[in-house]
């Protein structure tokens, strides 16, 4: 009698604790009551303008939807250290077919090939993508940019000025680059007015771009490894090798002009 009546309470106490457990475990309503507060919640962060921090300079530069650099910084200056060196070489192989090309000739063809490309698909990128700095997938031109603010936040800030002078960079001297490399394969008559007007080009977009920041303050790189190494390195280039072309085609005009006014005196004196 005394098992036969125990085993009834022994049920009733298992029953109760599965109530309470029961009890215990949340709802698929309250789930997703919750998960609809954890979106609410992150809506209003976004709005109110909650971001993940950044590596640049200021630090309270708004970049809304910030997504970090993906590409380590050797897969970034690697592929461009090896892209430029491809066309480079390519462009040098192909222009000595041509025996009547001068080694000068070959290396003018070959720094128009790879500055044009760069304006036009690197800076191109840079000027169509406003929000680059929001790209998840790692797309290559995207951790470019990412990375290179690092040297000059203006880029990630999208400065006005550095838009514009990057714009006409890569829609007007892009393009008349790589017609360079075509004047000066084929000897077109232009070949050294058209290599001094975008040198000299390149050299007022540089001049823009440095004396700018100054007025700013000067104060855009995350480390001075950065600005060293992105700001002041990287765009020597586009004021030593500019003013060279500057200088030699600034003497190839003159010395065409002052031959032709010679012949023309001859012809008078004959």
């Amino acid at each position: 009698m005394i098992q036969s009546r125990s085993r009834p309470f022994s049920n009733h106490l298992q029953a109760a604790a599965l109530l309470r457990r029961l009890h215990s475990q949340p709802s698929p309503i309250a789930l997703s009551t919750k998960e609809s507060e954890t979106e609410k919640i992150a809506k209003k962060m976004e709005a109110a303008g909650a971001q993940h921090p950044h590596p640049y300079v200021p630090k309270d530069l708004g970049l809304p939807g910030y997504v970090p650099v993906l590409l380590p910084q050797s897969t970034i200056l690697g592929v461009y250290a090896v892209a430029s060196v491809l066309v480079f070489s390519l462009v040098w192989l192909i222009s000595g077919r041509s025996p009547r090309k001068s080694g000068v000739d070959r290396l003018l063809m070959c720094w128009w090939a790879f500055t044009g490309l760069t304006h036009m698909i690197l800076e191109g990128y840079f000027v169509f993508s406003p929000d680059f700095y929001k790209n998840p997938s790692g797309f290559y031109l995207a951790e470019v940019w990412k990375e290179y603010s690092k040297g000059d936040s203006r880029y990630a800030g999208r400065d006005s000025a550095i838009v514009s002078v990057e714009g006409l960079t890569a829609v007007i001297e892009g393009p008349a680059s790589l017609l360079a490399v075509y004047a000066i394969a084929t000897k077109k008559s232009y070949s050294y007015a058209l290599q001094l007007a975008i040198s000299l080009g390149q050299l007022y977009g540089t001049a823009v771009y440095f004396v700018t920041a100054v007025l700013e303050g000067d104060n855009f790189a995350a480390s001075p490894l950065y600005y060293y190494l992105y700001y002041v390195v990287m765009n020597s280039f586009w004021i030593l090798i500019p003013t060279i072309i500057s200088i030699r085609c600034w003497k190839k005009i003159c010395e065409a002009v002052q031959f032709q006014a010679q012949n023309q005196k001859k012809s008078k004196s004959s």
